[in-house]
Parts: C-alpha cells; structure tokens; sequence
C-alpha cells in the first residue's frame, strides 16, 4: 500500500539557509519561479528537484510507525531579490511542485504561507478532511495513546456548531483503537437555540453505549462575560465550566475554551485548529500539559531535517 504524501509549504528560515551557503543558489532557483523538495519521512532530509534520492533515504525515529511521507517545500517571502510574490505566481510555482511528486499528494500551508496567497488562492491547497484525519490519528498515536490507556479520559472540545457532526465522526473514528480503554468521554458543545444536542448526537452516542458501555458526558460551554452584562454577548468568552479534563484534551474549536486542568493532573492537549494563541494561553495556565498541533507536527518533521 503507497504511503500518503503531504506537500507542506511553510516559510523558509533565511538565516539558517545563508549559514549552510544554500540562500543565494534558492534565490537564482526563484528567478524561475520554482520552489525546491526536501523529504522527510521514508526519505530523510534529501534536497531534491522533483527526483527522489535514495543515498540518504532511511526511516526518521519519530516516523516509524506514521503512514505518512511529509514533503517539505520553504517558500522565501520573494521571488526574485526584493519582490513579494504575486498570489497568482505563488500558486503556480507551488502547484508545479506537486507535478515533481511521486503519485497521489496533498497540501497542507502554513499561516504565513496562507498570507501570501491571499484567500483567492489558499483554497487551492487545504487538505482533505481524510488527510487531516490521518495526521490526527498519527498525533494521537505518538502523542495520546500512552496518555489515554494510562488515564482512561478524553475530553472533546467541538467547535463550531455547523461542523459538529463531522468532528463527532472524525472523534467516533480517532477514539476507535483505544474504546475499550477509556472510562470517560467529556463533551463540550457550544448551544443553539432550539436544538436538543441529544438528538443532533444520538447517532453518534449510541455507537459508544452499545459497543463499549461508554455513556458521553454532554457538557455546554459557559459564557463569560469579563464582568460586563449579559445583554453583551458579542463580548462572551466561551469556556468549558467546571467539569475537570484529564487524559487527551482533543480540541476543534477556533479559540481557546480554558479546559479545567487540575494542578499535577496528566493531559495532552491536541489542538486541531493549529492556532499559536491556544498554545500560549495553555503554557501560561498549565506549562506542564504537551501542546500537539497538526502545523506544530509538520513544522518539527521539516525543521528537524536542516541538521541531519
């Protein structure tokens, strides 16, 4: 079976690439409009033109177990000496590198990346939702999986209420390996008017009770409102309330929700918005809580290949 290839476009580090002598012979490479692969993954590190090397291929520790090859591509903020690239050309040049891969791939950008492509063209190279199930389940594997069979909790973060029933099944297919382990599912949901959440989750649900005997505590976000009034609520701060979270922290929601952490209590947090502002917020309540992202895993899978 092929592994699964992710082209992952994120900025280029200038000055690590001026120190190895490799920044000048990038910029000519740029008067072309073209972007450089490096490998990672079954091939390691390996700065190629659209060919593979197979002197320096051999299998990272940290991906032994992923079905996953992770092509970097450093994209510089210009293309020729001071020039910005135009979206339209960024585009090009980045679909020209998937035309050097190797069968089927996907995208995946970063932020900054994003940026430069502005929203007219970024489209273009989201992942699927089945390549971005296959990173989550690769981080809960690596990162999670000791976590949950040690504790037997997972708390879910859902995040906004449109895209409920496809995190309640990309949760339902994340958790399968490791049901018969857990003893606590926590959900937090946002509420809407008119809506009974059990009805909008039974499918869902059901699976756990009459698979496992797992009943899914069902918990809405709380409002805060930082001491204004609650005819406010454009002002609200939705956090998770009370109820302690333990175990892995899995998180779909845009901001951060402020899960209640007991001081000493063991949790790895896995935030699939990628979104720095929760990894900042989270080291400053809780430093001894794992932050895991999807950008946070690809950027040390490419980064960790410059000294190899």
């Amino acid at each position: 079976m092929e592994r699964e290839k992710i082209v992952y476009y994120y900025p280029m580090q200038e000055q690590r690439e001026q120190q190895n002598n490799f920044f000048m012979a990038m910029r000519r490479r740029f008067r072309e409009e073209r972007l450089t692969l490096r490998y990672y993954g079954e091939a390691d590190g390996c700065e190629l033109d659209g060919t593979r090397s197979g002197d320096n291929a051999r299998s990272k520790e940290n991906m032994r177990y992923s079905e996953l090859d992770v092509v970097g591509c450093a994209v510089s903020p210009f293309y020729y000496k001071t020039r910005p690239w135009k979206p339209q050309v960024l585009a090009e040049a980045m679909e020209n590198v998937l035309r050097h891969v190797e069968g089927m791939a996907d995208t995946w950008i970063h932020p900054q990346i994003g940026v430069l492509l502005t929203e007219d063209y970024a489209g273009r190279f989201l992942p699927r939702r089945e390549t971005v199930q296959m990173v989550a389940a690769q981080l809960v594997r690596q990162y999670a999986a000791g976590m949950i069979r040690e504790c037997g909790e997972v708390a879910v973060l859902l995040g906004a209420p449109e895209d409920t029933d496809g995190q309640m099944q990309m949760t339902r297919e994340l958790l399968q390996p490791y049901l018969p382990k857990i003893n606590r599912l926590l959900i937090f949901y946002e509420e809407v008017a008119e809506t009974d959440i059990w009805m909008e989750l039974g499918s869902h649900l059901d699976e756990y009770y009459y698979e496992y005997g797992l009943v899914p505590q069902l918990e809405p976000y709380v409002a805060s409102y930082g001491g204004k009034t609650d005819d406010l609520y454009e002002g609200a701060v939705l956090k998770c309330g009370k109820p302690r979270c333990g175990g892995m922290i899995l998180d779909y929601s845009g901001r951060f929700r402020y899960p209640k952490i007991l001081p000493g209590s063991k949790a790895v947090y896995i935030d699939m918005m990628s979104e720095t502002e929760k990894e900042r917020l989270l080291r400053r309540k809780t430093p001894w809580i794992s932050y895991i992202s999807p950008l946070k895993y690809l950027d040390t899978i490419v980064k960790s290949g410059y000294d190899r």
